[in-house]
């Protein structure tokens, strides 16, 4: 198989949870080796948010929940004390031989066994050492806790998401997936990245990312906080509706619910066609994106009378032909089940320890020279902690009376 993106990249993950793991996973799609570092006996939290959980060989439930399985693909799990010295001596000769490290213990945790950036940097000068806290390492909140809701909260995404105030159902939302934490993630792979580059083609010295939830959050608000930014007027919610042209947004149909949409002139034209109400197109309140946005209302309550005048597979066909956006409203199991999805192997088996064979959903990255290949499990807890001691030169005696002292 041809070599990977990032492969000779050692990654250490002492995090625990959803945003820095599912980070440091997306290193290891990549390519990296990731040795992921958890609590003797427990392990990361997140084994224990189920249910679900995996079930093992006979059908009984594992310890493992969905939940951890997620964001856990493509590493090594040892298990080490941090609170204990010679733990903590285990964490610093990995860290010696690390690119990365990423963690997300609260602000300052880290310091006091002498795992910070400051003290790891004087092992290692071109360590890159990524922190994710829910408020980042300054301001009066960087010592507050925090979880994805707490921050779909605080940064106003809830306030985007739902129906409008005065219609039955109506209020903030919070968006049914951790999405800060997903969003979180994604920016700690883009820093990290940026700094193994910078770091490499410079021949220097690596460096320290801060990174917060909240501002994750914020940053995420992209055109929605723009558009307040310039007017000065909070946007209304809009449910399954969108804020670019008309329509865009779910419609019932005869049978079920479709998105679609016409989001320029010509779809628009088409669209009309597709429904046989060209003479929407002629309107002049409906014949210009400008128009359509002006009369939302009007056209709104037309296009749901005519909706539901006809099955949601047959629209779906004729928007098709008319080369109009629009999908069914999927469930989950629909969604997976797509025959698209399938094509592009979103889902693939691999084996497990305990289970045989599980499925995992894929990452998406297609890349041409370095692709990305079939992913190893994720591990159960302290799976690998022998052979990790092994490579730092300890001997099984000593491996033994580690475990005896539940250092690991």
């Amino acid at each position: 198989m041809p070599s990977q993106a990032l492969s000779g990249v050692r990654v250490l993950d002492l995090s625990r949870v959803l945003a820095a793991p599912l980070a440091a996973q997306m290193l290891g799609d990549l390519g990296a080796e990731v040795i992921k570092v958890e609590r003797p006996g427990t392990g990361d939290e997140a084994r224990d948010y189920g249910p679900p959980f995996l079930k093992d060989r006979d059908g009984a439930p594992t310890r493992d929940a969905a939940f951890y399985l997620s964001a856990n693909r493509n590493k090594k799990s040892i298990t080490v004390d941090l609170a204990n010295r010679e733990g903590q001596d285990i964490i610093r000769a990995l860290a010696q031989r690390a690119d990365i490290v990423i963690e997300n213990f609260k602000t300052g945790t880290l310091r006091k066994y002498g795992l910070d950036y400051e003290s790891l940097r004087a092992l290692n000068p071109r360590l890159i050492y990524c922190s994710i806290t829910g408020f980042g390492q300054t301001g009066p909140l960087a010592e507050k806790p925090g979880y994805d809701g707490v921050f779909q909260a605080m940064s106003g995404l809830m306030s985007a998401t739902g129906h409008p105030d005065e219609t039955p159902g109506g209020g903030p939302l919070k968006i049914g997936i951790s999405m800060v934490d997903i969003l979180t993630s994604h920016y700690a792979v883009s820093a990290m990245l940026a700094a193994l580059y910078h770091r490499d083609l410079h021949d220097g010295p690596g460096q320290y990312i801060d990174l917060a939830l909240l501002d994750c959050g914020i940053a995420s608000l992209s055109h929605y906080a723009m558009n307040y930014l310039v007017s000065g007027v909070l946007p209304p919610r809009r449910g399954n509706g969108g804020f670019g042209g008309v329509p865009s947004q779910s419609f019932r149909c005869a049978d079920r619910d479709i998105f679609l949409v016409a989001g320029n002139d010509a779809q628009f034209n088409r669209f009309c066609a597709a429904i046989e109400r060209s003479d929407l197109a002629k309107d002049v309140r409906f014949s210009s994106t400008r128009a359509r946005i002006e009369n939302r209302d009007a056209l709104l309550a037309i296009l749901d009378q005519e909706m539901l005048r006809r099955p949601a597979a047959e629209w779906i066909e004729r928007l098709d032909a008319a080369e109009v956006p629009a999908s069914l409203v999927n469930t989950l199991a629909d969604a997976l089940e797509h025959p698209q999805v399938r094509h592009r192997e979103m889902l693939q088996s691999v084996e497990h320890p305990l289970a045989s064979e599980i499925q995992l959903l894929r990452n998406p990255i297609r890349l041409s020279e370095t692709p990305i290949g079939t992913c190893s499990a994720p591990p159960v807890v302290g799976q690998h902690t022998a052979e990790i001691l092994q490579s730092l030169g300890y001997d099984e005696a000593r491996i033994a009376d580690l475990r005896r002292a539940r250092v690991v």
